[in-house]
């Protein structure tokens, strides 16, 4: 069992040995450049054979040997894909064409490995010159001929032209070498030629024309012969009669058409068969075609008709043009032209009608404007049993302005400018209006628009001045005038300037009293808005009244409802007014001022006992101390002056008479000053030379100072 394992184990060895050393050697192929070349060149002549060589250069190593795959590019869209182990690759254009040009390339690709070489154009020059065939070469006119271009051996997307010298004849696009087309002969060819195109990257490139082909002709002598009778020139009612014909002796087909044609409308078909016979009217006038058609051959024949009218269109005319209602009008029915050869004026007869409807057999009617008279007129004249039609004309009755109606739009407001509106509601345009104070022409307007009305700018300045407005409205002259009511319509006083009052008046009001401001105004239209502010434009009431004032009640007020108070009024003229300011002082209550008064009189009282205790206390000391004090500073300077004036200063200290109802009025001490002269050679006078005498009033009876 050993000995048959062994063998296996070692073949198994040696796969795995070779494939890591395939897979290896293929990781260690590396592809360096690619390079495309077109033998023999890269422009050559149509037929050439051209061989594409795509060559590689491969790194690997020595023991690799890698499977190279070469893919061909014409104008970056893959040619084929081969598998070989070799390091080029060729691809072969045999017996090229023009539609082998373009943009080539190749790639090599190894494993995951790609790389490609650079573009290179192809250039082949020359393309087939076509041949052109037809299968007749002798045609009748209306014959059906074949025509082949062929251009054998071109390849690619061609388009191929059927020419007649200018003429193109036919085009086609297609892949085949070989174009045919079927044509039906209707006139000579003798010019007939082919080519063909072909479409490159960026170019189109052209073939010579083709051999040249001229077709003998027959011509089908089918043209019509056209006969009118009993002219070319008739009068209006006259019979016309016309006839077409075709000498069909020599013709080989009988199957002929022949019709006849007046401004693109026909006749008759059947002209080969019988005449075609019309009575002559005014608008018959011009070309007459006889057609004859075999096949897919077409022959003309023409003749010019003139046609006289009998007598000309009647014209209606009303005069005058504008007609007012119950004014009277006149409508006339007339023929500007007849012809004498052939009837006379009086051969005319006429009708007028209204509507469609018969109103006289005339030429002249006349009536009163109005409703029945209104509708769209209309005329006929007759003579030998040709009729003719007047134009239809819209005849109305203008109707006479109706009374206008003065109105405003928005608010009236004095001092403000408004709008007045004039309209009458009946009336033919267009009108004019006026707008009138009293009897004084303002301004006037004319409306040409049913939908529109005259409107006008206005100013009072007091609220009776609007009932001196009125418009009139004319639309047929003064006689047609007509006047509006006067206006009549709410007019808005804006408010005057208010007035702030206050009850009490300020300055005697306690608190617990009760305030009444008042806010009046000196004029201003109803419902009046007021409101009342306090001090920092603090809203406090606000109401809306049908008076011209108001008043708020500030019911048993303190200090604090103190300040400034105003009040504005507004109302619908759309303006609001301040009024001036008020300003208002809350004082005690008198039970309060009462209260403090009998505060301070007690305070009084015992400030005066309080004096009066104190008094006595110090009286009976100063009766038992009264003294004077005195003192004589030492005044080195006044011994060396002998001769100077002593000056001693003395402090005096007065005792007060007893007044116990006398009240001291201040405290405080006299100091007098008074200089002594004394003799010298006394020493102790020499130290008192100078006395300061101090004299201290003590007017509170206070005591000495030591």
């Amino acid at each position: 069992m050993q000995v048959k394992i062994q063998p296996f184990l070692r073949m198994g060895t040696l796969l795995l040995l070779f494939l890591f050393t395939s897979e290896k050697a293929c990781a260690e192929t590396i592809i360096t450049s690619v390079d495309l070349i077109m033998l023999p060149s890269n422009v050559v002549q149509r037929g050439t054979n051209v061989t594409l060589k795509c060559q590689a250069e491969v790194s690997r190593s020595l023991r690799s040997h890698p499977n190279y795959e070469y893919i061909f590019y014409k104008d970056y869209v893959p040619l084929n894909t081969d598998q070989m182990n070799a390091m080029d690759s060729l691809y072969s254009i045999p017996d090229a064409r023009v539609s082998h040009s373009g943009k080539y390339k190749c790639a090599v690709v190894i494993k995951k490995e790609k790389k490609e070489s650079s573009v290179k154009d192809l250039k082949v020059k020359g393309l087939l010159t076509p041949v052109l065939n037809v299968d007749k070469l002798t045609l009748t006119e209306g014959d059906d001929v074949t025509a082949v271009c062929t251009a054998e051996g071109e390849t690619g997307f061609l388009t191929f032209f059927f020419r007649d010298g200018p003429e193109e004849l036919y085009q086609k696009d297609t892949y085949s070498q070989k174009v045919e087309h079927n044509l039906t002969v209707t006139k000579r060819h003798e010019n007939m030629f082919c080519y063909y195109t072909i479409k490159l990257s960026g170019s189109l490139e052209t073939s010579n024309n083709s051999n040249v082909i001229s077709v003998d002709f027959q011509e089908l002598k089918i043209k019509p012969d056209i006969k009118v009778m009993p002219s070319t020139d008739v009068i209006e009612g006259d019979l016309i009669t016309f006839s077409c014909s075709v000498n069909m002796t020599h013709q080989r087909n009988s199957e002929l058409r022949i019709h006849l044609i007046h401004k693109s409308t026909t006749l008759s078909s059947n002209m080969t068969q019988e005449d075609y016979k019309m009575i002559a009217m005014a608008n018959d006038s011009g070309k007459y075609e006889c057609i004859s058609k075999l096949g897919d051959v077409l022959k003309h024949s023409s003749v010019y008709i003139t046609v006289k009218e009998l007598f000309s269109v009647p014209v209606l005319s009303i005069h005058p043009a504008e007609v007012f209602e119950g004014e009277n009008f006149t409508i006339s029915c007339n023929i500007s032209s007849f012809a004498s050869e052939k009837i006379q004026r009086e051969d005319i007869t006429y009708s007028i009608l209204r509507d469609k409807t018969s109103v006289i057999n005339k030429n002249k009617y006349s009536g009163s404007a109005g409703i029945v008279t209104n509708g769209k007129y209309m005329c006929m004249a007759n003579a030998n049993e040709i009729t003719k039609e007047s134009q239809g004309v819209l005849f109305g009755a203008k109707v006479l302005v109706s009374k206008p109606e003065i109105t405003t739009s928005g608010l009236v407001i004095v001092d403000k400018p408004f709008l007045i509106h004039c309209h009458s509601k009946n009336g033919s345009l267009p009108i004019i209006y006026s707008l009138k104070r009293n009897d004084i022409t303002l301004n006037r307007t004319e409306v040409s628009d049913p939908h529109e009305k005259a409107q006008f700018l206005a100013l009072i300045s007091t609220p009776s001045d609007i009932s001196s407005y009125l418009c009139a409205a004319e639309n047929n002259g003064r006689v047609s005038i007509k006047m509006s009511e006067r206006l009549h319509v709410t007019v808005l006083v804006p408010v005057g300037k208010p007035l702030m009052t206050v009850v009490p008046v300020p300055g005697n009001i306690e608190e617990g009293d009760n305030i009444t401001l008042i806010c009046g105004i000196p004029k201003g239209s109803p419902p009046i808005s007021f409101r009342f502010y306090a001090s920092n434009h603090t809203p406090i009431h606000n109401t809306t009244v049908q008076s011209n004032s108001s008043s708020f009640v500030l019911s048993t007020v303190n200090r604090e409802n103190s300040g400034n108070y105003y009040c504005d009024a507004s109302n619908n003229a759309g303006m609001s007014r301040m009024s001036n300011i008020v300003t208002v002082e809350v004082s005690l209550a008198k039970w309060k001022k009462a209260l403090i008064a009998v505060f301070f009189m007690l305070l009084m009282v015992l400030l005066v006992l309080f004096i009066m205790i104190r008094y006595k206390a110090k009286r009976v000391e100063l009766d038992n101390k009264e003294s004077v004090w005195s003192k004589r500073p030492p005044d080195q300077d006044s011994l060396e002056s002998p001769n100077e004036g002593d000056i001693e200063y003395t402090e005096v200290a007065h005792p007060q008479p007893e007044d116990p109802t006398r009240i001291p009025l201040r405290k405080g001490t006299d100091t007098v000053y008074s200089e002594l002269q004394t003799s010298q050679g006394d020493p102790e006078h020499i130290n008192h030379q100078r006395l300061l005498e101090y004299a201290e009033l003590n007017h509170d009876l206070s005591e000495p100072v030591d």
